[in-house]
């Protein structure tokens, strides 16, 4: 799993831990705590849609870099702009 790599790479940069967490927020459904398994999650449909619009293929595999580079990209986007959360 994909996801693996990256929360490695996020553990070990400690000023990106609130922004992927924002992230997590901002992508997962409203209600998420409604149903099972209580743990916030983009949502598959979504998230497959966003893997094929920037690689090609909704079966590509980000790597852990490139989910490091997205989360500096949207704190600096947050930063200059005084976005919030909202921006998925």
């Amino acid at each position: 799993m994909w996801g693996s790599g990256a929360i490695w790479a996020i553990l070990r940069r400690p000023r990106l831990w609130g922004e992927a967490v924002r992230t997590v927020g901002a992508l997962s459904p409203r209600g998420w705590w409604k149903t099972r398994p209580f743990i916030p999650r983009p949502d598959p449909t979504y998230l497959a849609w966003r893997v094929a619009t920037a690689y090609g293929s909704d079966s590509a595999e980000p790597t852990a870099k490139d989910i490091v580079e997205y989360l500096e990209w949207r704190q600096r986007y947050r930063a200059a702009t005084g976005k919030g959360a909202a921006l998925g």
